[in-house]
């Protein structure tokens, strides 16, 4: 209760609750996304190797509907960047340093961290195809920080084009992805006139269409009508491309899977970011009032204060636990192919476990949040070093 007291005290009474609390939400979502919906199987000499319930339970991919909550996350990251940008009291270079470190040193530390881990866990007996695993486990959240810096840097470009067109900014970047999709599935793409990396060009469009609309929000130009024709709208096109245009139903790859949503985003994934924000722009003040209970907005104000290290960490938590259980066998819900009910109900029961874990390794990479001391030039040149290693093991360049 004194922590409670104490985080209710220091909040600023001109404290958007709400903003804080969406993101919290979406956060979290990230973990127990990752660590729901994905799972391994042991080889014969015991390694470690990933696998997806996915692939055996497809009716499993309305759950992420609910958990790929990147849109959310997207709206209030423009909401929160537009406010951040105007109270900026220096140039918007100095604004775009201090965000971009903000966002790069827990990356730094998590990927230095484990080139130390790799040669450990290697002399240790650990097998190589485990260590390969759980490489790309780290890697797998990362990409967003690139996008979300690269993002972040055109908030003034966003500005502009919400003042001139409002809400409606959003749209151009709606189009660009179906005019893609369409080239990509449709009638081109069985001639074979469409190149292989033509997807990678909705990277940006895609994952900037929420960004724009909470830019635009921030603004004060998107009100409730907009709101709603978001989430109707978005509902509507998520069905249409689902039942007619015949897109795979799970947000995440699914292994074995031709096509993917998210890797680069599809137009499913603007539909379901356009009704996410939509809910939530809907839901800003109910929410705002929920967490004005001290109780309730303490645990929202940890997890943002930690929010980079729950995004960086979170696959580490999960392999804490099953690197161990790997050397014991197969243990259920950890080691077992995802393939039953019983595996579904055993990893539930992990997640606790995995929670539990992430929070003690929270305590100390939390550090990795906080800037760099005065003078620690050789450390963050070691810690740069550690990290391209890191890089080269995960990608496979070496």
């Amino acid at each position: 209760m004194r922590l409670v007291e104490k985080i209710e005290a220091r909040t600023p009474a001109h404290r958007d609750r709400a903003i804080d609390g969406l993101r919290a939400l979406a956060l979290l979502a990230v973990p127990t996304g990752h660590w729901l919906l994905g799972g391994f199987t042991l080889d014969t000499d015991g390694a470690l190797h990933n696998a997806s319930p996915l692939t055996a339970f497809g009716f499993f991919a309305p759950v992420s509907w609910v958990l790929q909550m990147l849109g959310v996350f997207f709206l209030v990251g423009g909401h929160a960047s537009v406010l951040s940008y105007h109270r900026r009291s220096g140039s918007t270079g100095a604004w775009l340093r201090q965000r971009v470190a903000r966002l790069g040193r827990p990356v730094l530390g998590v990927t230095a961290v484990w080139a130390v881990l790799i040669p450990v866990l290697w002399w240790l007996g650990v097998p190589g195809d485990t260590l390969r695993t759980g490489s790309t486990l780290v890697v797998q959240p990362l990409w967003f920080v690139g996008v979300y810096t690269v993002i972040t840097a055109l908030t003034p470009y966003c500005v502009r084009a919400a003042r001139r067109m409002g809400a409606w900014a959003a749209a151009p970047l709606l189009l660009t992805v179906a005019v893609v999709d369409l080239l990509r599935y449709g009638p081109y793409a069985d001639a074979g006139a469409v190149p292989g990396w033509l997807g990678l060009v909705n990277i940006l469009p895609g994952w900037l269409f929420a960004y724009q609309l909470g830019v635009s929000w921030g603004e004060g130009r998107v009100g409730r009508r907009h709101a709603r024709g978001l989430l109707i709208g978005g509902v509507a096109l998520f069905a249409l491309l689902l039942l007619v245009f015949d897109y795979p139903a799970s947000m995440v790859g699914v292994p074995g899977e031709a096509r993917t949503n998210s890797h680069p985003p599809s137009l499913l994934v603007l539909a379901l970011a356009a009704a996410q924000s939509g809910a939530a722009i809907l839901l800003h003040g109910r929410l705002g009032r929920l967490l004005s209970r001290p109780a309730l907005w303490a645990p929202v104000v940890v997890v943002n204060l930690s929010a980079m290290t729950i995004l960086c960490w979170h696959q580490t938590a999960m392999l804490a636990a099953a690197v161990p259980a790997s050397l014991l066998g197969e243990i259920p819900g950890l080691t077992t192919p995802p393939d039953s009910v019983g595996w579904i109900l055993a990893r539930v029961a992990w997640l606790p476990v995995f929670a539990c874990l992430l929070a003690l390794i929270a305590r100390r990479a939390r550090v990795f949040e906080t800037p760099w001391p005065q003078g620690a030039r050789s450390a963050r040149a070691v810690a740069g070093a550690l990290a391209v290693g890191f890089a080269v093991f995960a990608f496979g360049w070496a």
